[in-house]
């Protein structure tokens, strides 16, 4: 009887021992089981970086405001006195109102450029938002995957820790012999093991989704609650070609940087064009009252326009340098599509080989392998087979679960690559 109590301790401290290992990092975190979708919203209202990125549509706001801005005035201020005290020639004060008026239609190339650079700033926040959104969406995926792989090894290590039990008893009772009873101990042992690298991985990437969240849930330990589901699609590959590149925010962006280029242009060319300088003064001299040349006081009005002499327009740096650039952008956006469409056609066939491993499991290979393991068990428990079966059938179908959801989560990326890829997003799971 003894022995009996003994054997059930050993059970208590394997089964609880390892329950509490996984339960103390929970411990320093607030629990919150979320679905796909809130996590998917709070990201894109909290996540930091993205916030931060959110500000270039603010500055590029204030920078047409700034463009809009006209030359400011210049105003001057003067005293003069004559110094000649003895005869008497008076002092004075002057005033000058100085203006730049902009020709060649500055201002507007200024205001012009602004917005297509707001514009742009527009398409590269939502191409951001786009890559945003789709590794959240593996992160969460990642979670997901780890949890039910977590969950195949707690299953494994149950039906290992019972079976190494019952090992125990029947080698007391003299039903098998003890190296039997201790394979059955090590395989459990070693199993646990593999429990603790599972929790391990994921947790860490429970912290990984509340790293996505921002401050406000940086004490929070999201658990997801979604599975793997409705991720079948059908899809065309030339109707995918076309709506990446009529939707892509990155090839719109590149699209627009043309334009930016071609604004740039315009800007330097309207920063040739000569400004006059607009002046108005008004001087004031007293009286001089001497003997030999008296001179009563008297006011001046003075208007004039200066006009620069630009030495500078025979070095064309700046015309060039945006002629340039815009050539650029030419190419540079007709790399970007080259890129979409390899990237989408990859996506697509990375999409249509992982959709035929699944039908694979489709056709009962889970299934089987459960049979095979249930029969091996049965036998061994009847005399009829080795230890060694049974460990092989249970790590042949730990492999196959393994495999299974591993490849759920190679099908559940390869979609969210695809719609990533294609400028689409309907997922939802």
């Amino acid at each position: 009887m003894n022995r009996y109590i003994k054997l059930l301790l050993v059970f208590m401290t394997l089964r609880f021992g390892h329950t509490a290992a996984g339960q103390e990092l929970d411990s320093l975190y607030v629990k919150e089981p979320m679905d796909y979708l809130t996590f998917l919203g709070i990201v894109g209202k909290e996540n930091i970086a993205y916030t931060a990125e959110r500000f270039n549509i603010n500055i590029a706001q204030a920078e047409i405001e700034t463009a809009k801005i006209f030359p400011d005035p210049e105003l001057e201020f003067g005293w003069f006195d004559n110094g000649e005290r003895r005869m008497r020639m008076g002092y004075g004060f002057t005033s000058e109102l100085t203006w730049i008026l902009e020709l060649g239609g500055k201002r507007k190339a200024r205001i012009d450029l602004a917005r297509n650079q707001t514009q742009l700033t527009q398409y590269q926040l939502e191409d951001y938002f786009r890559n945003l959104r789709a590794d959240a969406t593996l992160s969460y995926l990642l979670a997901v995957q780890n949890r039910m792989l977590l969950e195949v090894q707690r299953n494994s290590y149950q039906q290992l820790n019972q079976l190494a039990v019952s090992d125990s008893i029947r080698y007391n009772l003299g039903a098998i012999s003890q190296v039997d009873a201790r394979q059955s101990k090590l395989e459990a042992g070693s199993m646990l093991n593999e429990i603790y690298n599972a929790e391990a991985a994921y947790k860490t990437s429970l912290v990984g989704l509340s790293l996505l969240l921002g401050d406000k849930k940086k004490d929070t330990l999201i658990y997801p609650t979604a599975n793997f589901s409705s991720f079948d699609r059908t899809f065309s590959l030339q109707d995918l070609l076309v709506t990446a590149i009529n939707s892509r925010a990155d090839l719109k962006a590149a699209l627009q940087d043309k334009q930016v280029s071609a604004s740039a242009i315009k800007l330097a060319k309207a920063n040739r064009a000569i400004d006059l300088g607009l002046k108005l003064g008004v001087n004031y001299a007293s009286d001089a009252r001497n003997i030999i040349a008296p001179t009563p006081s008297f006011t001046t009005v003075m208007a004039s326009i200066a006009v620069p002499l630009k030495f500078s327009n025979n070095r064309h740096g700046e015309l060039r340098a945006t002629r340039y650039a815009n050539m650029q952008s030419e190419y540079i956006y007709r790399q970007i599509e080259l890129e979409i469409k390899t990237e989408l056609t990859q996506a697509y066939y990375a999409y249509q080989s992982v959709e035929k491993q699944i039908r694979q499991f489709d056709k009962g290979l889970l299934t089987e392998a459960k049979a095979i393991l249930d029969g091996k068990v049965y036998s061994y428990q009847r005399g009829e087979t080795s230890l060694l079966e049974v460990l092989n059938a249970q790590r042949t179908y730990n492999e196959i679960q393994q495999t299974y959801y591993q490849t759920l989560y190679n099908y559940a990326e390869a979609l969210v690559e695809l719609e990533r890829a294609s400028g689409i997003w309907d997922i939802n799971f």
